[in-house]
């Protein structure tokens, strides 16, 4: 899934209008894409005009209670998972950076 932000907005510096980002999971409806800075957080859908909806046929998706979705891919999918790599742990560093770097080498292969 690619995404392009529509305009610039103060309280996302780190984004920059026109930019395309892919999206790396989708948590609780926030789609967490790696931002300007190198890091990946959370932002609201409604900042992003959808340019590719294909997702990866490997996501997992389930859905929260009040209906809110969640997708990533399998090694991303665990509880705590993003709380591990903010931590700096390294074993969840070290999986997330595999992942998408896996990701995105395949996406260049297709353009």
């Amino acid at each position: 899934m690619i995404v392009k932000l529509k305009k610039p907005d103060s309280r996302y510096r780190d984004l920059r209008s026109g930019q395309f980002y892919d999206v790396i999971g989708i948590e609780a409806d926030e789609l967490r894409i790696i931002n300007d800075a190198g890091r990946p957080f959370l932002y609201p859908p409604d900042l992003f005009s959808l340019i590719d909806a294909r997702e990866p046929a490997d996501w997992v998706t389930e859905f929260g209670d009040d209906g809110e979705r969640y997708s990533y891919p399998p090694p991303l999918n665990k509880p705590g998972f993003f709380e591990d790599f903010f931590d700096q742990k390294a074993k969840a560093v070290a999986t997330f950076w595999r992942v998408v770097n896996h990701r995105l080498a395949a996406a260049s292969e297709v353009t």
